[in-house]
């Protein structure tokens, strides 16, 4: 099983700072795994009381029996989620606001790499790949292809946590334009932005939603954000995904980013 390890979380004292309004409603934010999840998860909580933060565990499918309260109608939960689409996974969140949060395939890539090789992860069947064995290009390929009986392949896992749940009533949102809203929060665009976030959680926005924002958003928060993250001496990562993995993925899983609204 996978570990992560990394900054200690002290968002929630800062949540206390902000009248709160309970939620009416439970609500998932549902996510590919390395898909900005802590971004979106800690804006939000700065608008839900701690109580109804349901922060125990990211929800998936092995550990979903453990954490069907987060869907309770009668008690209202925020959780946050990497949840393959399946019929128990639809019947258990029927009740819930669903936020569904997508990452440009070719970002994930990276971001995938670098939390892979980081000191902050840890899964034991892969540990190897700290080792400096491998080039940078090389592991880049692993993250697109998938490392045989040890990690599943991008479109495997765009498939199920992200392009199955399409139609199904979620709230799509790009990480992209998550990062762009906050960045220019005194735009139009950002207004627009998260004033259909919140709407899509329940949630009536408060005269002081950029103040949270800018809180929730705050990267020093986040363990996985990259600068948080410790890389083996002498392994490096582009900061764009080069141009052969582009043609890879694009190979790999043609249509997904047009899928996705990245054409």
């Amino acid at each position: 099983m996978a570990v992560i390890k990394g900054l200690k979380d002290t968002l929630n004292d800062e949540v206390a700072r902000f009248d709160q309004a309970p939620l009416k409603q439970p609500v998932l934010v549902n996510s590919v795994p390395k898909g900005g999840t802590h971004l979106l998860r800690n804006i939000l909580r700065m608008f839900v009381p701690v109580a109804q933060h349901h922060d125990r565990d990211f929800v998936q499918i092995p550990n979903m029996h453990l954490h069907l309260d987060a869907f309770n109608p009668n008690a209202p939960m925020l959780s946050c989620g990497h949840l393959l689409f399946s019929d128990q996974s639809l019947a258990n969140i029927r009740f819930a606001r669903h936020i569904l949060l997508v990452r440009d395939p070719y970002d994930w890539v990276l971001a995938r790499a670098r939390f892979f090789v980081s000191e902050e992860f840890e899964q034991e069947n892969i540990a190897h790949l700290k080792s400096g064995v491998f080039s940078a290009d090389a592991i880049l390929n692993m993250m697109i292809f998938g490392i045989h009986q040890k990690s599943p392949a991008l479109l495997d896992i765009f498939t199920h946590n992200a392009a199955a749940w399409l139609g199904t009533g979620v709230h799509l949102v790009r990480y992209e334009d998550a990062v762009r809203a906050v960045n220019a929060i005194d735009t139009p665009e950002s207004e627009a932005f998260f004033s259909a976030l919140l709407a899509a959680a329940g949630i009536e926005r408060p005269a002081d939603w950029r103040e949270r924002v800018t809180v929730g958003a705050d990267r020093k928060q986040s363990r996985t954000a990259r600068e948080n993250l410790k890389l083996p001496e002498g392994l490096e990562f582009p900061a764009s995904l080069p141009e052969t993995q582009r043609r890879l993925v694009e190979f790999h899983a043609p249509g997904l980013r047009a899928l996705l609204g990245y054409a």
